[in-house]
């Protein structure tokens, strides 16, 4: 089972296709005619967790965060959890780009009734995706309660479909549905909730937002980055599931916080100083979080499934040999994507550009 490839199989209500995916893996899906992935040790070690505890138990002793070197796969074995979840009839929710909602890319809002900042529009669009995802699931599953906002109210018993439907008729008031459906989902029993979040650690940095005053916004004084951060810290949970992230090892702009490193003690080449700025509301936001290491290179069964996957989709420039698989593996040291973009891809380069020095004006040419 172990070094195997799967192939995604697309659903009608596929997660991947409306939540999305990070960058690379999307281009790597857009590459292959249909996207596939490795099983790998790691693979196996997270449907442990999911398949035997999680399903039953409150997501207060499963919150993972992968870690591991650059390119080693975290947002691929992130993406096979939501794909196994959400054929496993669990509700999933799938935070791609976590890095979207403290980058200032999105609209915010002082709200004095909670005093944080929303999103109205991030809220919105997570709003529209959980229900097109998850909506046969969600229809199942009354409200505990009656809710009201504003003008706008949700009877106790109706579907929870409902409720996100009225979140989205109205923006304004779609962070404060989104609050209360995580609320919903959290005290329900009759699916297990996956809560998945990519570019995870930066959720622990400074954020592009600035208040009035021009001062940084913190992180935790934003209403989708503190949604994310209390059922990552344990502070809020569900009564059956598990909360998963992923960090980002390559974003020179949102990397690794020292306050998140210390509590999933990640080695730092870097001695810790007693001088270093730590945060107190972000060591409590992060935690209880449980590391789940991924290997740093591919074994070499691993490695051959992938080789023969792009084979199969003529994506190797030469004839494919041995020779050349054991040089491309060689050359990456194992890493995964170094085995891809820089390995097998790097063979479509075609020859290096000359100047032909014989014409009149000097020009590059192919020889």
């Amino acid at each position: 089972m172990i070094g195997q490839a799967t192939l995604f199989v697309p659903t009608e209500n596929d997660p991947v296709r409306y939540y999305g995916s990070p960058k690379p893996t999307l281009l790597e899906h857009r590459i292959l005619s249909r996207p596939c992935s490795i099983i790998r040790q790691s693979t196996v070690d997270m449907v442990r967790i999911l398949h035997g505890h999680a399903q039953n138990e409150g997501s207060k002793r499963h919150r993972v965060v992968i870690t591991g070197r650059a390119g080693t796969g975290k947002s691929v074995l992130l993406i096979q959890s939501v794909q196994y979840c959400h054929a496993q009839d669990w509700i999933v929710i799938y935070v791609p780009r976590a890095v979207s909602t403290v980058n200032s890319t999105t609209m915010h809002t002082y709200d004095l009734r909670t005093q944080t900042y929303v999103q109205p529009n991030y809220a919105h669009q997570t709003l529209r995706r959980i229900l097109i995802v998850n909506r046969a699931r969600l229809e199942s599953i009354p409200t505990r309660k009656a809710h009201a906002f504003e003008k706008v109210k949700v009877e106790e018993g109706s579907p929870l479909t409902t409720l996100i439907e009225a979140g989205l008729a109205d923006k304004a008031i779609a962070p404060a549905i989104l609050d209360e459906l995580f609320s919903e989902l959290g005290e329900q029993k009759q699916h297990p909730v996956f809560l998945a979040v990519d570019d995870f650690q930066a959720l622990y940095c400074r954020t592009a937002y600035r208040d009035p005053h021009f001062t940084p916004i913190r992180s935790y004084h934003l209403s989708m980055p503190r949604l994310l951060m209390e059922y990552a810290s344990g502070r809020r949970t569900f009564a059956r599931g598990a909360v998963v992230g992923a960090i980002t090892s390559t974003d020179t702009q949102y990397p690794l916080s020292e306050d998140l490193r210390l509590e999933l003690d990640i080695f730092n080449d870097r001695a810790s100083s007693p001088y270093d700025k730590q945060s107190r509301p972000l060591r409590k936001y992060a935690s209880g979080l449980l590391p789940l290491q991924v290997p740093d290179g591919l074994t070499p069964t691993e490695a051959a499934s992938l080789f023969d996957i792009w084979m199969s989709e003529k994506s190797l420039a030469p004839a494919a040999t041995d020779e050349l698989f054991l040089a491309k593996y060689t050359e990456s040291g194992g890493n995964p994507r170094e085995f891809i973009w820089k390995g097998l891809l790097g063979t479509l380069e075609g020859p290096p550009l000359v100047i032909d020095k014989r014409r009149p004006f000097a020009q590059m040419t192919i020889p």
